[in-house]
């Protein structure tokens, strides 16, 4: 047997509580309602004599701005003004892709090199055709990509845009601006790119570079222009020791190895650049180069013409004074104590300017008319813009501790 609870008072269950609170809820709803309903009817004429009502009015410009259209999304007018901004942006860059992609060819040299190229085989890069006459269509691209070709030579394979694959001639090659000008027979080629203004560029706007990354022909990439006037330290001679400095464009578009020698285009579809170098480190990105129009133009043009830039040259083989230890300046050469840099003469070649001038092996270029030189990479800077082959420069020199100076005819040079 069991206890039973049959002798006292139930209590009440939670069903029973339930049901008692929906009962209340109910008529306090109704109420409510009955309250909602009065205060509405009654001040309705005065809430529309204030405004109020007039203010939520579907036709007006804030409430159609706020909710666009009744579903509380975009009106299709605003899709299709949005629609209509994106493709325009996007149109413009494929119309000036269109111009120039099939100007943009591969260049592939097939001698073994090492560097920028894969080492003990196939180099590949690109080109842009920049030119045809009646027989040849010229291309440009950089240096390196076809470094260890012959002048005059086939070494070089040109590939179109159609998949074949062509010869082609190195006309001349410039390593201070890593430019090179090859030839193809003009049979299968009929689009020639247009150089811009490189100096008018400014730093943000759109910049297009077409390539061949990596062997995957015809890439482009989107970015802008970083900057428009940036001088990169370049080491010709493996020496650890900055030998020129590279003046080019900086770009965010995207380059990579087998880019270099293509086009880097504004959006009219301009070339304004050749595409030259990148940092290439993992805490890098985005930071590619190329070498602008206002220097391309004339490198081509003396390419073309003498197969190699015309310099004025001095006749000399020199040494930054940075690279030799201090104490020799003093000791050997006899320089003040407060001299700060120079360019040291290691050889005078017979019969040149410098010899002709009574330049000779240890004496040290202090200035070159007025201009102060302070390593060898100011020397060639000065020589290379600033004079011109036929010009006369004074020399300031340093020869067992005296200051000299001595006038010096520029000759034509082949670097």
């Amino acid at each position: 047997m069991g206890y039973y609870d049959d002798h006292a008072p139930r209590p009440e269950s939670r069903h029973d509580r339930n049901k008692s609170g929906r009962g209340k809820t109910a008529v306090a709803g109704f109420f409510g309602a009955v309250l909602g309903a009065l205060l509405i009817l009654f001040g309705a004429p005065y809430l529309e004599q204030t405004g109020w009502l007039s203010a939520g009015n579907d036709d007006t410009p804030a409430n159609q701005e706020i909710a666009g259209d009744q579903d509380g999304g975009l009106s299709p007018e605003d899709v299709e003004q949005t629609s209509s901004i994106q493709l325009e942006t996007s149109s413009e860059v494929i119309n000036a892709v269109d111009r120039v992609s099939d100007a943009v060819v591969g260049v592939v040299n097939m001698q073994e090199s090492s560097g920028f190229m894969s080492p003990g085989g196939e180099g590949t890069g690109s080109g842009v055709v920049y030119k045809i006459t009646e027989n040849h269509a010229y291309i440009v691209t950089n240096q390196h990509v076809v470094e260890g070709a012959a002048v005059g030579q086939s070494e070089v394979d040109v590939t179109l845009t159609d998949g074949s694959r062509v010869p082609a001639e190195l006309v001349g090659e410039d390593v201070l601006t890593d430019l090179a000008v090859l030839t193809i027979d003009a049979d299968k080629v009929d689009t020639v790119a247009d150089f811009g203004d490189s100096d008018q560029l400014q730093a943000g706007e759109p910049a297009i570079a077409i390539g061949n990354p990596l062997s995957f022909e015809g890439t482009v990439t989107l970015g802008i222009i970083s900057a428009v006037e940036r001088s990169l330290p370049v080491d010709l001679t493996g020496n650890g020791q900055t030998d020129w400095n590279a003046e080019v464009i900086q770009t965010d578009a995207a380059i990579n190895p087998g880019n270099s020698g293509g086009a880097l285009l504004n959006i009219q579809g301009e070339v304004i650049g050749i595409n030259s170098m990148k940092i290439a480190q993992n805490a890098v990105e985005g930071i590619g180069f190329a070498i602008p129009t206002s220097v391309v133009v004339p490198v081509i043009q003396d390419l073309e013409e003498y197969g190699e830039v015309q310099r004025p040259q001095m006749g000399i083989v020199l040494r930054s004074l940075q690279e030799i230890p201090s104490f020799y300046w003093q000791d050997a050469l006899g320089l003040p104590e407060d001299f700060a840099g120079g360019v040291y003469i290691e050889a005078v070649e017979p019969g040149s300017p410098a010899d002709e001038a009574g330049l000779r092996e240890g004496d040290v270029i202090k200035m070159m008319d007025d201009t102060e030189i302070k390593d060898a990479n100011d020397l060639r800077r000065y020589l290379y813009t600033e004079v011109d082959i036929g010009d006369t420069m004074t020399i300031t020199y340093f020869r067992d501790g005296e200051e000299n100076t001595t006038e010096l005819i520029l000759e034509r040079q082949v670097f």
